[in-house]
């Protein structure tokens, strides 16, 4: 083990680093999906947008962030393999990183939102592919992300799709559209405190919990869950009860709005202003919920190499330390801050025209897509998931309603990702080892 003797300082500085740097590009380009649809919905400004998501992000990377690296390697790469080359295991953890983060970086410059995980999971196939033997990827597990490119986005599409179909028939498209937002968006309000605890409970606090010995069942963590909707719906019913019907408004002039008069105009107007509070909470969740999972893209090759590092030899379970975490959630944040509101305005703006009720549907079916993935052991995207919610809510408008030529870029990006990164990762790879080989 000459090179960690020799280079162990260096290798060190350089996990940390090039962990940053992938950290920052989950922030700049994969956080648009706790907040894109708020900003397109004008339900926050993107400086409140930024705020929120400083907050949650980081609390949720920090707080419930701690998953083991076994979860990026689990599944991608034969750990049989790995443990024989500790070196190259080292040189490719180093390469995926700095690939992932140099994609990221294109993809956020362009505006397109792609998938961290695949990028990360690109990066790995491809140094363990060629820098190591094609034997050492599991090709199987490959196929099964190729196939969430389609399923994810089509299951939030069609949730979203009817969750807003169901808004314009019991609110939206009524003749006195206040009176029923007062009636049924308790209901709504239910079914986000469920679908948004259950993806607290499923993804976000999972770690946490384990650590502590707890663990729920999917069935307790929908009990749980069902409890905390309904305390949900009973505030929500209470905030209502308090809400009185402006005389002004502002104009709606699309097809989600039909027959419309100046005085509808200003009731769909104060019907987009409660919605417009549910979209802050469901924002807040999301935005906990995704720290807490996609950090594990950046820390999770960063504690590797420093296992590695440190005992010499590949371990299967490598425990993420709290400054790792820290790294990482720094990271994030950082990356919203500097880059995040171009791919935020592809999300909010460019996909479909949002409001208020759109992005609620859009964030909640996202949410419900997530808990029904972690239930079925799907794996799943957020920034796909996110993605066919808002092209299932455009839809529920009619194809006109959707750009095209936006929708086909964001496509495109998303089939090249994954090799993007293995490419990326291969170079890198062979740039490290001839340094310090």
């Amino acid at each position: 083990m000459d090179l960690f003797a020799e280079y162990n300082q260096l290798l060190f500085v350089l996990a940390c680093v090039f962990g940053l740097f992938m950290a920052w590009g989950i922030g700049a380009n994969d956080v648009s999906n706790a907040m894109g649809t708020s900003v397109g919905a004008r339900a926050l400004t993107m400086k409140q947008a930024i705020c929120i998501a400083m907050v949650f992000e980081f609390a949720g990377a920090y707080l419930a962030g701690g998953e083991v690296t076994e979860t990026i390697r689990s599944g991608i790469v034969e750990m049989e393999v790995m443990t024989r080359h500790p070196d190259l295991f080292v040189y490719g953890m180093l390469a995926s990183l700095l690939a992932a983060g140099s994609w990221l970086l294109i993809a956020s410059m362009l505006g397109w939102p792609v998938s961290t995980t695949h990028s990360i999971v690109g990066a790995i196939i491809g140094f363990a592919a060629v820098g190591i033997s094609a034997d050492a990827v599991q090709w199987s597990a490959v196929w099964g992300i190729v196939g969430s490119w389609v399923v994810t986005p089509v299951i939030a599409g069609i949730l979203s799709y009817w969750i807003f179909r169901s808004v314009q028939h019991l609110i939206l498209n009524t003749d006195d559209p206040f009176a029923n937002a007062k009636h049924y968006i308790p209901y709504y309000m239910f079914a986000v405190g469920f679908f948004l605890s259950m993806v607290t409970i499923l993804k976000g606090l999972k770690y946490v919990l384990k650590e502590h010995q707890v663990e729920f069942s999917f069935l307790q963590a929908m009990i749980i869950a069902a409890g905390i909707g309904a305390l949900v719906a009973a505030v929500g019913i209470f905030l209502l009860s308090r809400i009185s019907q402006s005389p002004q408004g502002q104009n709606h002039s699309d097809q989600s709005y039909p027959r419309q008069s100046p005085e509808r105009s200003n009731r769909f107007a104060n019907v987009e202003k409660v919605f417009g509070v549910l979209m802050i909470f469901t924002a807040c969740s999301m935005a906990f919920a995704h720290g807490s999972n996609d950090v594990a893209n950046a820390v999770g090759p960063v504690a590797a190499v420093i296992s590695v590092i440190k005992s010499g030899a590949v371990e299967t379970n490598a425990p993420v330390e709290s400054w790792v975490l820290l790294l990482g959630a720094f990271g994030i944040v950082i990356g919203l801050a500097t880059y995040g509101y171009k791919v935020m305005l592809t999300i909010g703006k460019k996909i479909t025209e949002l409001t208020p009720s759109r992005g609620f549907a859009a964030e909640m079916s996202a949410a419900a897509t997530v808990v029904i993935a972690s239930g079925i052991g799907l794996p799943i995207s957020t920034t796909h998931t996110l993605v066919g919610a808002v092209l299932g809510v455009g839809l529920a408008r009619g194809i006109g309603a959707l750009n095209i030529g936006v929708i086909g870029g964001i496509f495109a990006s998303w089939v090249i990702t994954l090799p993007a990164g293995a490419g990326l990762s291969i170079l890198y790879f062979y740039i490290l080892q001839a340094l310090l080989g």
